[in-house]
């Protein structure tokens, strides 16, 4: 940034970047005969013309190699920019960029910057505002519900105490989709805030991390989790925590969809130089026709589970944007009502150098 710096404070290239490679490219241009003219001038009176002629080609080359460095520090505020906004697309940092340059790539980096802070402005007056009205909205429900338990305490009459139970009911649904609204929002926080680093994944202490989670879930519909894991350790973008996350998102689901005294099966292995993860059930599975919903943020494919477990419409578009920012894939297949479903998870090999196993 010194030489587009120092460049930038000549009056006549201040406003233009173009003028600012013309001008470079002139001076390396004219360094050639510029030295030309002073060896042939001051130079011996016997040159040869092969002097002249090696001279030349001399100059020539070193007046090619300071032009294509000066160019290359010349291009630093367009690094600088594209940097300074992949940092933040990635991985939500903020970055400082200079704004008191007048030529086009100064616009470029007081554009990005400024729309930098605007989205950041953005997100954090939207949080602000969702969990304000998220805590109103808790005492809206919390109202009736706390009348409607002073009138099941009275001893009411039959209709009026069913009436009062709906009511609390009601508000219980209310609570829930307010709290899974505000997980939505921290937990997509935690998504862009995670950086996709290359790390290697010891696979081993997964399962048991996994299946601490889960036990409560597979104890209480008495389901047996089954694990066939070929694979000891992989260099991923994912970070180990978040692949735990999913792998529990996606076998909890299984367990809400899988009928009592059944099966789900978790593989981990290698296939064609891609890593992947299978959660299979056979519980009651879905339309096929309908997998584009699946994914969605509260999608309408949401449905009480094979106990009347509540869904949330939220944990299966979680993975996805987990397993996507990660560089992975997340697919789900079933061959239809009550034949089970398969979701499976496929990291490439060509973005992560694969291990030894």
């Amino acid at each position: 940034m010194k030489l587009y710096h120092i460049l930038s404070k000549i009056s006549f290239l201040k406003k233009s970047y173009a003028f600012k490679f013309l001008f470079v490219a002139f001076i390396g241009i004219h360094i050639p005969l510029i030295g030309i003219l002073f060896f042939v001038l001051y130079g011996n009176n016997t040159i040869s013309a092969n002097s002249i002629l090696i001279f030349s080609l001399i100059m020539t080359l070193f007046a090619t190699l300071v032009t294509l460095v000066v160019i290359t520090q010349l291009i630093k505020p367009i690094v600088v920019a594209s940097k300074a906004l992949d940092n933040y697309r990635t991985a939500r940092k903020l970055s400082v960029l200079p704004s008191l340059y007048e030529d086009e790539a100064g616009l470029l980096m007081r554009n990005i910057q400024e729309s930098i802070d605007e989205a950041e402005s953005f997100i954090n007056e939207k949080q602000d505002l969702i969990y304000m009205i998220s805590h109103d909205l808790r005492n809206f429900a919390g109202n009736p519900q706390g009348l409607a338990k002073l009138i099941i305490e009275e001893n009411p009459s039959e209709s009026v105490k069913n009436m009062a139970e709906l009511i609390c009911e009601s508000t219980d649904l209310q609570f829930r989709y307010i709290e899974n609204f505000i997980k939505l929002l921290k937990q997509q926080d935690e998504i862009a805030k995670s950086s996709s680093v290359i790390k290697t994944i010891q696979i081993a202490p997964i399962l048991p991390a996994v299946r601490e989670q889960v036990s409560q879930l597979l104890a209480q519909k008495n389901i047996k989790l089954v694990s066939d894991i070929t694979v000891d350790e992989a260099v991923l973008k994912i970070d180990e925590g978040l692949l735990i996350q999913v792998l529990v998102n996606l076998i909890s689901n299984a367990i809400k969809f899988s009928y009592s005294g059944s099966e789900i099966l978790l593989r981990i292995f290698e296939d064609n130089e891609e890593l992947v993860f299978t959660v299979s059930d056979n519980g009651t599975g879905f339309d096929q026709s309908r997998i584009e919903e699946l994914f969605k943020k509260f999608t309408k494919m949401s449905k009480l589970g094979t106990a009347n477990e509540t869904s949330t419409g939220i944990g299966l578009y979680l993975c996805k944007k987990i397993i996507d920012k990660n560089g992975g894939k997340l697919s789900a297949m079933s061959l239809g009502r009550n034949k089970g479903a398969t979701f499976t998870i496929v990291f490439s090999y060509n973005d992560s150098e694969k291990l030894s196993f």
